[in-house]
């Protein structure tokens, strides 16, 4: 099975499992985290933009470092339209994802694009206001590199916050870049 194949199957077991809702009401919500510049910031940081959200972590092999280059490809790819867009990387590893960790990875990707981290529970709920899967590999023993299972989805949030439409991990950087055109449009 291929990884788009099986990231689409995954989505859809969590939307059947109650952990990704199907209204758009129940995602998203409130934050507080810092960024990769070592600034606290909230979701009323970037006021007037669209929120592209997307959960992982830096020591990810596959999967986060392919979806932040769709990322910084979409904002490529929008034109004079990324303007409206702010794309946020949200740590699921704030162990060993801090600030620093954050400035060092995210220019890898886009300058656009914005690392965010926090504490273990300011971490937490923001996953959890986005109904975001994550935990440690539990085959992680004390002091050995360890993975994060967690959701690969991406999410579309408009200015006042709320939730507009969501990409799926495999997605390239032109379907979302349409898909986002057309919502912009509609403004």
């Amino acid at each position: 099975m291929s990884v788009a194949r099986l990231a689409a199957a995954f989505a859809l077991v969590l939307l059947l499992a109650g952990l990704a809702p199907a209204r758009g009401a129940d995602i998203g919500g409130p934050f507080e985290l810092v960024d990769h510049h070592g600034n606290t910031v909230t979701e009323s940081s970037y006021p007037g933009k669209y929120l592209l959200v997307f959960f992982g972590y830096t020591y990810c092999p596959d999967i986060c470092p392919t979806e932040l280059l769709v990322l910084g490809q979409t904002l490529d790819l929008l034109g004079e339209d990324a303007a409206r867009i702010q794309a946020l990387f949200i740590s699921v590893d704030p162990e060993r994802d801090t600030p620093a960790a954050l400035a060092e990875y995210m220019p890898n990707f886009h300058p656009d694009l914005i690392g965010l981290t926090g504490t273990p529970a300011q971490v937490a709920k923001a996953a959890k206001a986005y109904r975001v899967f994550f935990r440690k590999s539990p085959k992680a023993t004390e002091g050995e590199a360890y993975l994060v299972d967690h959701t690969s989805l991406v999410y579309l949030m408009d200015p006042a916050g709320e939730f507009v439409s969501n990409y799926v991990f495999g997605q390239g950087g032109e379907t979302v870049a349409r898909g986002i055109t057309k919502i912009l449009a509609r403004d």
